[in-house]
């Protein structure tokens, strides 16, 4: 049996019944997670009007699924593209560290159209949902990630596009043939780059959207007697080998069903690139058991893994001086200066890019290649932080950052970051009764009813809306 061909057998047979409840559990937190996410950006992110206005223009709204946030309803089509782009254009998603990527953006809002559009059931979603994390993840670690970044690729959209078409396939319940055959069918779909970096543009918000919908399309040929590609990731000319210089197919398959890496996701507690996060903990605690001020802080130095100097320490001109909410999102020096100044860093940071105390500390920041921390990666996005203030030297390396799977968010941290993302735009009642519908997902006959709880009180929309 081929790669391929395994993934989709796994993917169609997936039931949560058959699960560990590890797994089923997680997925329920991740789900939150991302819903929290998209709520937030749907009324708070610079992109999102030019998202819906164009969704409206292209006939996609006036459907029968939802976007969490909106009190409208878009065809199956919208609703995808507008859950993923949002869920992404906080940059508060969740990283599978060794694929390098944000598995959720693109597989859950697939998922849930794809639920919306049969009237499936939450546990068929959320099986639908682990599908999609199992083959976006392994994909990746297959090309291997960082190869495939190095072409310019960005993974989250053209392996997530792969994922969302699992999904999708094993919401509609398609059998294993037709789960491959989604896959052949967004081979030719699965897009995106990293060319975002040069001047801070939304389309690394944009593909994410566009890979749900590929995922989606596909899958819904396929249920309509379409034939896609054998082999797709596989091949000659499939996915792995167009894509990556040296893939390892096999990677993709290995501990099939036995290894979740649903479980290896992490969670971000800062809306930045997880890259910077080991950076950002490590300021945020030697600022509180140093008392440290930032006008006693005369240099500080960030150690950084090589996909961590490409992401968000280098240009080191472009990292200093973050023109606007994506270049601060990739800015090494812009997350920790932000910490070191206020003792945090949420998505009301970005509000203060030109702050003359954070101003004042860019100029002080330098990133380097940090070996020792190169040599935990991929299994740790790690970092070190160097601070000289005082005449002295502070330092301190994290291994793990928080939300990682061995330091990650416990229920309530969950809960308290959603709530943070979602009271501005629901109220606080009807927040807290999304998250409890959310978190039991799996026993609601029909998903269609989650989107309907997350429509926004017009008292408690944020301003500009």
């Amino acid at each position: 049996m081929g790669v391929t061909a395994e993934l989709s057998a796994f993917c169609a047979n997936i039931r949560l019944e058959k699960l560990p409840p590890e797994v089923v559990n997680r997925a329920r937190f991740l789900v939150l997670d991302l819903i929290g996410n998209i709520v937030r950006a749907r009324h708070d992110a610079e992109s999102t009007d030019s998202f819906v206005n164009t969704v409206r223009a292209m006939g996609m709204a006036n459907g029968n699924c939802g976007v969490f946030g909106d009190n409208a309803r878009y065809t199956p089509a919208g609703a995808a593209f507008l859950n993923g782009a949002l869920a992404h254009s906080l940059d508060f998603d969740d990283t599978h560290a060794a694929g390098s990527l944000h598995p959720g953006a693109p597989v859950i809002p697939a998922a849930l159209a794809a639920g919306e559009m049969v009237g499936a059931s939450g546990a068929d979603v959320l099986a639908g949902i682990i599908a999609g994390y199992e083959v976006t993840c392994r994909v990746a670690l297959a090309l291997p990630a960082g190869e495939h970044y190095d072409r310019g690729f960005h993974p989250t959209a053209t392996c997530g596009a792969f994922g969302a078409a699992a999904a999708a396939a094993r919401v509609f319940g398609l059998d294993a043939d037709g789960v491959a055959g989604a896959m052949g069918t967004v081979l030719s779909q699965a897009a995106g780059s990293l060319q975002f970096l040069a001047n801070g543009a939304w389309t690394k918000r944009s593909q994410v959207g566009w890979a749900a919908v590929n995922g989606l399309m596909a899958a819904t040929l396929v249920r309509e007697g379409f034939k896609g590609a054998s082999e797709a990731l596989e091949g000659k000319h499939g996915f792995m080998r167009a894509y990556a210089p040296n893939p390892t197919p096999e990677r993709a398959v290995q501990d099939l069903g036995v290894v979740f890496e649903l479980m290896n996701t992490a969670v971000k507690p800062y809306p930045s690139c997880r890259y910077g996060h080991a950076t950002i903990d490590a300021a945020l605690a030697l600022r509180a058991a140093n008392d440290l001020l930032p006008e006693e802080i005369t240099a500080i130095r960030l150690g950084l893994p090589k996909s961590g100097m490409l992401l968000v320490g280098e240009p080191a001109e472009k990292k200093a001086n973050p023109l606007n909410v994506v270049d601060g999102q990739f800015s090494g020096p812009f997350v920790v200066s932000a910490a070191l100044a206020t003792g945090a860093m949420g998505w009301d940071s970005y509000k203060l890019l030109n702050d003359p105390v954070i101003r004042g500390l860019l100029p002080k920041v330098t990133s380097a290649f940090d070996p020792e921390i190169e040599a935990e990666f991929p299994t740790n996005m790690s970092g070190r932080l160097t601070i000289e203030a005082r005449g002295q030297v502070f330092t301190q390396k994290v291994v793990v950052p928080k939300g990682e799977p061995s330091n990650f968010l416990t229920e309530n941290e969950l809960k308290a970051k959603f709530r943070g993302l979602t009271d501005a735009v629901l109220g606080e009642d009807r927040a807290a009764r999304l998250a409890d519908s959310v978190l039991g997902i799996d026993t609601t006959n029909d998903v269609s009813g989650l989107a309907r709880l997350a429509t926004p009180l017009v008292e408690a929309r944020l301003a500009g809306e």
